[in-house]
């Protein structure tokens, strides 16, 4: 069985001597369960897999009797020790994989298909037994930063987490859902309908996935307060301070105006009803002009960290009144550590970081000793980046998987932010994901997964191992300029700004801080950076993947290649303004056209304008 690549890897796998099973050209399905019903779409699975991989015919039917030779019998066994496990084994006369749930057996048929993915119609006998470290694996993805995925990439993506064992995904919300009131707000975004959501669901419940409905309800609220029908609930109303600098408001709700919970409130009725999950995300993260507005006298008299407190206490409040479990993005409380204990012990706290060396240690036990369920929430490390940030997002998924199991974390949320403009392709996260998948699902057993191999396998059909590397080493190229940019790359942020704006010396201002550490990289750093993308680039053409959008993929490497040398070659104007424009000039535009076409093979319209004008800003730089 070594030579099998399985994601995630089981936690148990044993070979067992004697004849292999060779499946006939037309064989048994047969479902033993309470309620067949309830196994049909996943033994529906199977018999597509027994027919692609394997070139045989099985019928499906239900039966409580022992099964006939070369039969595959999904059974239920109240006995069976987890909820979320299994066992599967592979005799000489037939199969069987035996789970508590339903949802027991569709994680063994998932195992089962991958190998029949690799194997075909001759099975080696062995014996899997698995259940996973955390009872919650799921994925959060923005689509509010300006991508809003089409369903069918949605499905898609579905269909793939599925595959891997993850059970939760959300879509990050700050305004692209189509609510009946606030037209204004999401109008050019292309948003979710009512009627998106409730299919989405639906097919998300087929495949043992949970979609919970994720609104941020407190920070990160600029895209309703820059309307004026809001603007009396805004915290600020221009600018204030935050940890990497200034920016510019509205941002968050403020406590003081009562018409804030209001609207929360309200958002909540019509949004809800659309999910069948009894959670709810409300992220209330990144709270920091908290204070600095309309609730300045009140944080002088309580502090900063009870006001936070007390208002993220009123949507609690508004959760549970319909019924719901709240989430919450943890960031803000864990400032303030003396709160904690006070948080509601039903509420679930999302502790997030996204550097490899994050203290998980600390947020746990702090949520641990309070008695308080929480997540670790790390993430991909693809936003930011334009191609993702390989080491580090490995180090920092493992680093939350490791501090979950030990302090007893109820799940693991893996985030694919979306910042300032969403400009990383859709594949560039897919190793993140998986490997995320791997490490909350059985933590020793995928400790030392082969990753590059396995998402080649895995995320894109490829055997030949190829994607899965140009996807591993382009993620790598961050490293080569010798500058560590914390949540971000160095060449995604010298395109982030004019070299105007990062021509100033404020170190109050992010382009001013980030402008200092850009002058440190050499010549010579830029172009190792430049050899590195080549190298990186280079095994595309071996690929020998046979996923449906195998050619759109090839495309959108090339294109995160091509993207990543202009912004090397743009960081080598900006250290040597003598260098020549005229080129750099050409190839932007050839950039724009080839982003907005990227874009739209997964992608919604709404949100292009605004992601592709942060590129077209740079053509100030070339011109003359």
């Amino acid at each position: 069985m070594t030579e099998l690549t399985l994601l995630p890897a089981p936690r148990s796998i044993t070979a067992d001597e004697g004849e292999s099973l060779t499946l006939q050209p037309d064989g048994l399905l047969l479902i033993d369960a309470p309620d067949a019903s309830k196994i049909l779409f996943t033994a529906q699975r199977l018999q597509g897999a027994l027919a692609s991989h394997a070139g045989v015919a099985y019928e499906i039917a239900a039966a409580t009797s022992e099964s006939p030779d070369g039969a595959i019998a999904l059974r239920i066994d109240p006995e069976h020790a987890h909820s979320q496990g299994y066992v599967l084994t592979v005799r000489e006369h037939g199969a069987e994989i035996r789970a508590k749930t339903p949802q027991g057996l569709f994680y063994g048929v998932s195992t089962l298909v991958q190998i029949l993915e690799q194997a075909g119609s001759e099975l080696p006998r062995f014996t899997v037994t698995d259940w996973p470290d955390h009872h919650a694996r799921g994925v959060m993805l923005d689509v509010s930063r300006d991508k809003v995925p089409t369903m069918e990439t949605v499905y898609a993506l579905v269909d793939k987490l599925a595959s891997w064992k993850l059970n939760e995904v959300q879509l990050y919300t700050e305004h692209t859902f189509a609510y009946h009131q606030h037209k204004d707000v999401w109008e050019e975004a292309s948003p979710f309908t009512g009627e998106e959501i409730l299919e989405l669901d639906a097919y998300c419940r087929e495949r043992f996935v949970e979609l919970v409905p994720n609104q941020n309800s407190f920070g990160h609220m600029h895209r309703w307060l820059k309307h004026k029908q809001y603007a009396d609930l805004a915290e600020v109303e221009g600018d204030f301070e935050t940890p990497w600098g200034t920016m510019p408001g509205p941002f968050s709700l403020t406590p003081q105006e009562p018409g804030s919970i209001q609207l929360v409130a309200s958002l909540y009725d019509e949004l809800l009803p659309h999910f069948t999950s009894k959670q709810l995300n409300v992220g209330a993260d990144e709270t920091f002009d908290l204070g600095q507005g309309r609730s300045r006298e009140a944080v002088a008299e309580r502090g900063v960290g009870r006001v936070y407190l007390d208002f993220l206490t009123e949507i609690y409040r508004e959760v549970t009144r319909r019924g719901y479990t709240m989430q919450f993005w943890g960031d803000i409380i864990e400032q303030h550590p003396e709160l904690i204990a006070e948080l509601p012990k039903d509420a679930i706290a999302l502790g997030w970081g996204y550097e490899a060396g994050h203290d998980f240690a600390t947020l746990c036990s702090r949520y641990a000793a309070a008695g308080v369920e929480f997540y670790t929430c790390p993430g991909t490390s693809a936003w930011c980046t334009i191609a993702g940030r390989t080491t580090n997002a490995l180090d920092n998924l493992l680093n939350a998987a490791e501090n979950g199991v030990a302090h007893g974390a109820k799940g693991y949320l893996i985030t694919d932010w979306g910042d300032r403009g969403h400009w990383q392709q859709l594949p560039v996260s897919y190793l993140g994901l998986g490997a995320g998948a791997a490490y909350s699902w059985a933590l020793e057993a995928n400790r030392d997964l082969d990753i590059a191999q396995t998402i080649s396998l895995h995320a894109f059909s490829d055997p030949s191992g190829s994607l899965g590397r140009v996807a591993y080493d382009l993620g790598e190229v961050y490293k080569a300029l010798g500058l560590m940019i914390p949540n971000a790359s160095p060449l995604f942020w010298v395109l982030g700004f004019t070299f105007e704006e990062l021509a100033t010396t404020d170190e109050k201002s992010l382009a001013g801080r980030l402008a200092g550490g850009l002058r440190t990289i050499t010549q010579e750093a830029v172009q190792d950076t430049l050899a590195a993308i080549d190298a990186a680039i280079t095994p595309l053409g071996e690929s020998t993947s046979t996923a449906a959008d195998a050619e759109v993929v090839r495309a959108e490497f090339e294109f995160t290649a091509r993207f990543l040398r202009h912004a090397a070659q743009r960081l080598e104007l900006f250290l040597d303004d003598s260098e020549d424009r005229t080129e750099l000039a050409s190839d932007l535009e050839g950039l724009l056209e080839e982003y907005r076409s990227r874009w739209l093979a997964r992608n919604r319209p709404g949100g292009l304008a605004d992601s592709v004008g942060r590129l077209e800003a740079l053509r100030v730089d070339y011109a003359g």
